[in-house]
């Protein structure tokens, strides 16, 4: 059986490399820790130069991206809807997600929220590229969750029949 440790990181495309970690870094305090260049894809060998960059997101946690210049402009599925596609990245509480909205409001950043989400409260934005970022403080009790966690299987099943949202968990937003 399969055993995940962490996520080792997580990537996405970006506009401009140099753009990114210098926003990154000024918005959300996260460092640079590895950038990596090739002319050739290793796994594909495809002659593709690239810049994929490398983000500390705390604890282990890193957000990448690729800058890939041969490509055809950056877009997104229009199929989506933009609320959909997003890394959520959680901060130490309420207080800290209150401040970061101010942070980032200063700082000439559209934000969203906060939103409850019955076990957490969130704020959105976008970064430079259009990729849709929440930071989440978590506010749940050990008992909401084992609760979430409980009804999640029957919810899931009933989701499958149905395609209409199951009312398990609708407390949630109560």
């Amino acid at each position: 059986m399969i055993k995940m440790k962490r996520i080792h990181h997580v990537a996405y495309r970006c506009t401009d490399a140099k753009v990114t970690v210098d926003w990154y870094k000024e918005h959300l305090n996260m460092e640079l820790t590895v950038a990596i260049a090739e002319n050739e894809v290793p796994s594909t060998k495809a002659p593709d130069p690239y810049m994929h960059i490398f983000l500390d997101a705390g604890m282990g946690n890193v957000l990448a991206f690729f800058e890939i210049p041969n490509s055809p402009t950056m877009g997104r599925d229009e199929n989506t809807p933009t609320w959909v596609q997003h890394s959520a990245l959680e901060v130490e509480d309420v207080d800290a997600l209150v401040a970061a909205k101010e942070e980032l409001q200063s700082k000439g950043v559209d934000v969203l929220g906060p939103v409850h989400h019955g076990v957490f409260k969130s704020i959105y934005f976008f970064d430079p590229s259009g990729h849709r970022l929440e930071l989440a403080a978590n506010t749940g009790t050990v008992e909401q969750m084992k609760e979430l966690k409980r009804v999640a299987p029957l919810m899931i099943e009933e989701w499958a029949v149905t395609k209409v949202a199951p009312k398990h968990a609708a407390w949630l937003h109560e």
